[in-house]
């Protein structure tokens, strides 16, 4: 990724309401965007993850807006450093999430948009409980190296169709994820990048992660909402 694609990453700093907090994000919005997809980052990562970066870069370049935020205020952040506790509050996740995506809705940039979920990692559990809990706003949910485990009894919940990726090495969490593709009751595919791990970190690996993750989107994300 050249370094002007990354710094675009980083420009449009917004301030996200989600319910009694404040959340920092980065919002980008290409001219004529056809969706909009708010990344879910995984535990002990941030909206500057370099892996959720570039695959943020992707879905711009097909025509998608991003919104890359931090699901944690820097005070939860500091706490989780030491206790590893927020990480994995699945529903506090979900909370945030959720409120983000009313945000969306009352934002005059983006209220026109069908929302679309990108979780990793652990925020791929907390994608699925939130697209459960709007289900009339939530057009589509992707999955790197998820844990739809998380989500426990909402996965038959989730109307949005479902997209799991997960790496060809990552042997648990594929297990976790035929696991969750088998209750998931929506439209739902589950990818299995050969030679990869959970960070995608291979060479065409992340590459794979986008290509994929940008079809599916445009695919449900492509017409306004009504």
């Amino acid at each position: 990724m050249n370094k002007t694609k990354e710094q675009n990453n980083f420009k449009d700093l917004v301030s996200v309401t989600a319910g009694s907090v404040r959340l920092e994000g980065n919002l980008i919005t290409p001219s004529g965007a056809k969706g909009i997809v708010l990344f879910a980052h995984g535990s002990g990562s941030s909206r500057h993850s370099a892996r959720n970066k570039y695959v943020a870069q992707a879905l711009q370049d097909a025509g998608l807006a991003t919104l890359l935020i931090d699901l944690l205020t820097p005070e939860e952040e500091a706490i989780d450093m030491r206790t590893r506790h927020f990480r994995f509050d699945i529903k506090l996740l979900a909370s945030r999430l959720v409120g983000a995506t009313d945000w969306l809705a009352e934002n005059p940039e983006t209220c026109h948009l069908k929302v679309g979920y990108f979780g990793a990692s652990t925020g791929g559990g907390a994608a699925l409980v939130a697209a459960a809990e709007r289900p009339e706003d939530v057009g589509a949910v992707v999955s790197r190296g998820g844990r739809p485990d998380l989500a426990g009894s909402v996965l038959p919940q989730v109307k949005a169709p479902t997209l799991l990726i997960v790496g060809g090495y990552d042997m648990p969490v594929i297990a976790m994820n035929q696991d969750a593709l088998e209750q998931l009751c929506t439209e739902k595919r589950l990818e299995i990048i050969p030679k990869a791990t959970h960070l995608f970190e291979e060479p065409g690996a992340l590459e794979a992660v986008a290509q994929l993750a940008s079809e599916w989107f445009t695919r449900y994300l492509t017409t306004e909402k009504v």
